[in-house]
């Protein structure tokens, strides 16, 4: 985009062909080494864009195995990731031209990963949890396999590694056990970050830099003040505010988000996310349980996903809690999530609940459940599994039927099929049949007695229309009810804001008519703009 006439060039108008950046290099601006599936739909080849003329070239063809790809300071492609078909991983590594070796190779049970090259290329900086149950950030020497940790925590993995684009010195590690808390690893940073502490009460990233090094764009993350920029001046280690993100909420009384740990009943700890309403007794609330999509993430603190301030707005507690199967808190809970669809990862929900309700924060009459993907599969399950726990569901392009979701994964998830058959089920191995029946909600449709809204965007990749309609099907075949809104211009979740606010406005009057919230009217139908298509099936019961 050219930001002075505003006009758009499409590098990569391909039909039916997925673009994603590998790597941008300061010292390379003209270039841009691209992924692109429009050799084989199932495979990522990179390709070396030129950006000043659009031209287009074949840098490194895929062999037919590698997930992701990394270059070094000289802007060549000589590290692959490849998930392995036991769901584990394998970092490929060559010099130049020459053939690529395998550096390490683990199995589906440790966190590995790429992050970048040292300045000399010799050794790469890693993400690993190899002879530690968290994932720490080593260096590790190409040619002798000598390993350094640069940065680690007994608590929870490595977050976001800045790394100087120029000397490709790690500079700072995050950990977010709760909030952010930055390990300065280069004495040459640690002025700034201190100073950065002061600047405001968030946590904070580094989004960019000069290229001087003078100067660094910072967004700052807080629960009561949306997301802001500020640009901070090195030398005079001071910083200026830029803008915030959504000034209408600038001022206004946000809610106070709480790190919280809950205990499963099993012992495992769950580090959770608990947003209460303003100016009410937190005593009896009805309240929504949020569980985050992946499941390989992670919820966070603060106004990352605007959900919570929301719903805490609308009158409810909110509770986003880091089920087992979640990313981020080492391999332990992580691994704890395999094969546990519908079962173990479903009882943390519940023992979420019982947490809320014994601690007098929720009343139990009045919790429902919401969420996105396989948060929107944990309302279906909630719904079905434990179909008297919970008040209401909303589902927001929720998978019902295991089998039919991983039949019809996208092409291009090809290389990540071994990690969902150890961690979700394999659909060709006999063994695993009534496990992936067990936990699919489509195959106990008959059990929902609870009110139920489903959306849902008709071109989802990743979850087909059908993981909707078939449930819906089954829900009428059996007499129940459910509200169906669907997208046909909308895909894994909701894009145009439109549509997005069309769902949310349907949603806050669904849980309000349910667990008692407020809400605001919708102004017609549909939120103009929208494409909502709506079918409302009420049954016998």
């Amino acid at each position: 985009m050219d930001l002075q006439s505003g006009n758009v060039c499409d590098y990569t108008p391909f039909q039916g062909v997925r673009a994603l950046t590998v790597k941008l290099n300061p010292d390379f601006p003209d270039g841009a080494m691209v992924l692109l599936n429009v050799r084989d739909r199932s495979l990522f080849d990179v390709y070396l864009l030129n950006l000043k003329n659009g031209a287009m070239e074949l840098d490194t063809e895929n062999p037919g195995d590698v997930h992701n790809w990394h270059t070094d300071p000289k802007f060549r492609v000589r590290a692959a990731e490849v998930l392995t078909p036991d769901g584990g991983t394998e970092i490929r590594v060559r010099d130049d031209d020459k053939g690529w070796k395998s550096l390490l190779k683990v199995g589906p049970d440790e966190i590995l990963e790429t992050i970048d090259f040292t300045a000399d290329g010799r050794s790469l900086f890693l993400k690993s949890s190899i002879g530690r149950d968290t994932a720490a950030v080593v260096e590790k020497n190409i040619d002798t396999g000598v390993e350094k940790i640069i940065a680690a925590s007994d608590e929870v993995d490595a977050g976001e590694v800045i790394i100087n684009p120029h000397t490709r010195v790690v500079e700072a590690v995050s950990f977010a056990p709760g909030r952010t808390v930055w390990r300065v690893i280069d004495p040459g940073v640690k002025a700034d970050f201190e100073g950065l502490a002061r600047l405001n009460d968030g946590d904070f990233r580094l989004v960019n830099r000069t290229a001087a090094n003078d100067a660094w764009l910072v967004l700052f993350h807080s629960d009561r003040q949306p997301p802001r920029f500020y640009k901070w001046d090195r030398k005079a280690k001071e910083g200026f505010f830029l803008f915030s993100t959504r000034p209408r909420l600038e001022g206004l009384p946000l809610a106070e988000m709480q790190a919280i740990v809950i205990a499963a009943r099993d012992g495992l700890k769950m580090h959770s996310y608990l947003t209460l309403p303003n100016g009410v007794p937190a005593r009896k609330l009805p309240m929504v349980l949020f569980p985050h999509d992946g499941p390989w993430l992670r919820d966070t603190w603060g106004f990352i996903y605007p959900y919570a301030q929301w719903l805490a707005n609308r009158g409810y507690a909110v509770l986003q809690p880091n089920y087992r199967g979640s990313t981020g808190y080492g391999k332990k809970l992580l691994n704890a999530g395999n094969k546990e669809f519908g079962r173990k990862m479903h009882d943390d929900l519940i023992d979420c609940v019982n947490w809320a309700v014994k601690e007098g924060i929720a009343d139990p009459h009045r919790i429902g459940i919401f969420g996105g993907s396989y948060g929107g599969y944990c309302a279906l399950a909630g719904v079905t599994f434990t179909p008297k726990v919970f008040a209401c569901a909303v589902d927001v392009v929720g998978p019902s039927n295991l089998k039919t979701l991983l039949a019809f994964i996208p092409s291009y998830w090809k290389s990540a099929r071994g990690m969902l058959d150890t961690r979700v089920g394999n659909i060709d191995d006999p063994r695993d049949a009534d496990l992936l029946h067990h936990a699919s909600p489509l195959n106990f449709a008959d059990r929902i007695v609870r009110p139920l809204l489903i959306g849902h965007g008709a071109n989802d990749p990743r979850v087909k229309q059908a993981e909707s309609e078939q449930i819906v099907a089954a829900i009428e075949k059996n007499g129940g009810s459910v509200t169906y809104v669907l997208y046909p211009d909308e895909g894994h979740g909701f894009a145009r804001p439109e549509n997005g606010t069309d769902f949310n406005a349907r949603a806050e009057q669904f849980l309000a008519e349910h667990l008692g919230g407020c809400f605001e009217p919708m102004p017609a139908d549909k939120i103009p703009g929208s494409s909502a298509l709506v079918r409302v099936i009420k049954g016998r019961h």
